[in-house]
């Protein structure tokens, strides 16, 4: 019997993780209720020094979410959210759930051709804006439903003298002010939205009653690649879902006071639940930046040193670089959890070396809220695996070409995946939707391989396989081989096509400081440690990789870049 069908990876549970969890009718509007019960004067944010209690919180919510009914929202209504970690982001996004209503997230970089398509597709009348995007989002008024845009100017949280500093005529302080806020004609401000003038003080607001845990709560667009951006719509249920696996799977999370570093976008599945829900779960404190700068991040780590560090691999090598660099300790990250690319070894000795914490890799998607498989958070851990199902998630490796089919353990196929934690659908795409599922089944769109004992490794994006004289070369398998040269920083492989239907395996590599390119000697490495068609052909440096707002490198990116080059 394979791994999947006798559920192996069972074995590697830790005696504080069930097997099986109680998920109940909860809501995230339960859990919001709950922690505002038991924790309403902790630390809710902190942000640039400034903070806020769960209580003080809640005020604004409310305030927020009458202000939104005065503009006409209501329960299954949708607020389009764009903008960076802030304060009042959270609060706008617990007073649109309050309501009753559904949050759709943006980033607030995007451009108004971006946003157009999913602006049309969600049909938001009401957005909340960073006060720098309300121009380019004023922009969809005339080809949307778009009706109303409130502005947010972030410096509004900062601490009190902070606020003033930023508004002296120093060319330095006009130039961070100019970076933070923006001017915002056309627009109802964010302060005014929350005035007693404009909706009263919310002192009769209450959690929606209407509202279950089927009940959708946020629609996050997916990148578009293979067509024009769906809108994943995730559920109370499915949030909640992920919530309560992710607290099962951490020993002691929450049981002592816990910051939790909001670096990562909450436009993004996992910076909303790794921190903009987790946080409220645990009643925990939201350490909030609007950008994952390295010397805000070493600010922090100075003067108030997160607990629960959410990331990716780039930004924990960054984080380790700086502590050397600046000399600023790092020890009290208690507990840091790695997704959207590779983790290498290196970096997790590194990292749990400066720490004194522990670094694990997980996978997940958009579409599963985001989690459904994780390195157990002790000893079980394996390097270069990204871990076993989460409780109550099923994973299994079905053949692409017969996906009823459940491949013997240890061979390669597409992940597919069901648990509670999936989500619903996308919204007005019933084709994309039938065709994202097999039977109850999601199909993840990866290629990976379950060992006998339930362990997964992924390989690739079944659309980023390389074919190459009739073999498959899956990327990131050549490029765990490279990273571990000691001239390369960071590795993107990726196919240029041939005109016989077939592609050359090509690598656009980073370089460390002071290193040459060495094209011959890079192929030789290679060839020690991989098959020769797998071995890249060419070696192109780039100085900065194409990366997402996560921090993983766009491969798509770098191809489309290197075609470019090569047919100059």
């Amino acid at each position: 019997m394979s791994a999947y069908e006798t559920k192996a990876w069972l074995q590697h549970y830790p005696e504080w993780t069930p097997h099986s969890l109680e998920y109940g009718e909860t809501t995230l509007l339960d859990v919001y209720d709950n922690n505002l019960a038991i924790n309403a004067e902790k630390s809710a944010t902190y942000f640039f020094g400034r903070t806020q209690t769960y209580a003080e919180l809640d005020k604004e919510v409310r305030s927020i979410a009458a202000g939104l009914r005065a503009l006409g929202v209501r329960p299954g209504d949708r607020v389009a959210i764009v903008l960076p970690n802030c304060p009042q982001h959270i609060a706008a996004f617990y007073a649109a759930l309050k309501l009753g209503a559904t949050v759709i997230e943006h980033n607030p970089l995007y451009t108004a051709h971006e946003l157009l398509e999913p602006f049309k597709d969600h049909g938001a009348r009401v957005a909340i804006v960073w006060d720098k995007a309300a121009p380019t989002v004023e922009k969809l008024r005339s080809e949307t439903p778009l009706e109303t845009i409130v502005s947010v100017n972030m410096i509004n949280a900062m601490p009190t003298l902070q606020r003033f500093a930023l508004k002296l005529p120093i060319p330095a302080l006009r130039k961070t002010r100019d970076s933070l806020s923006g001017t915002a004609p056309n627009t109802v401000p964010y302060e005014t939205l929350k005035s007693a003038a404009m909706g009263g003080e919310g002192e009769d607001v209450v959690s929606e009653p209407s509202v279950t845990k089927e009940t959708i709560a946020l629609i996050l667009y997916t990148s578009g690649t293979t067509g024009r951006p769906k809108g994943a719509q995730l559920s109370h249920g499915n949030l909640f879902a992920n919530l309560l696996q992710g607290k099962s799977w951490v020993p002691g999370l929450g049981d002592k006071p816990e910051r939790l570093l909001g670096a990562l976008p909450m436009f993004h599945a996992y910076g909303l639940t790794m921190v903009g829900t987790l946080s409220v779960f645990i009643g925990g404190e939201m350490v909030l930046l609007p950008t994952p700068r390295i010397d805000l991040i070493m600010n922090l780590m100075k003067k108030h040193t997160p607990t629960w560090l959410p990331g990716v691999p780039t930004l924990y090598e960054k984080i380790v670089d700086a502590s050397d660099e600046m000399n600023i300790p790092i020890k009290g990250v208690r507990n840091s959890f790695s997704g959207a690319s590779t983790l290498p070894t290196r970096t997790v000795e590194r990292w749990e070396s400066h720490t004194g914490g522990l670094l694990v890799e997980g996978y997940g998607l958009t579409e599963t809220s985001p989690i459904i498989v994780g390195n157990p958070m002790n000893k079980s851990r394996r390097p270069g695996y990204v871990g076993i199902p989460f409780p109550d998630t099923l994973v299994r490796i079905a053949n692409p070409e017969n996906l009823d089919e459940t491949l013997p353990d240890g061979t390669e196929g597409e992940v597919l995946v069901k648990g509670p934690q999936v989500f619903q659908g996308y919204l007005n795409q019933p084709e994309a939707t039938a065709s994202s599922f097999h039977g109850e089944w999601y199909r993840t769109g990866d290629v990976g391989v379950m060992e006998e004992d339930g362990f997964v490794r992924l390989v690739a994006r079944i659309k980023e396989v390389i074919i190459t004289g009739g073999f498959n070369v899956y990327p990131v398998e050549v490029e765990e081989v490279l990273i571990e040269h000691p001239d390369i920083q960071d590795a993107a492989v990726v196919g240029l096509p041939r005109e016989d239907g077939s592609e050359n395996v090509v690598a656009a590599i980073t370089l460390v400081e002071g290193a040459a390119l060495n094209p011959e000697g890079l192929k030789e490495f290679a060839r020690e440690n991989l098959t020769r068609y797998k071995v890249p052909r060419t070696f192109y440096h780039f100085e900065e990789m194409p990366r997402d707002q996560m921090g993983k490198i766009r491969r798509r990116e770098v191809q489309a870049e290197l075609i470019k080059k090569t047919q100059k």
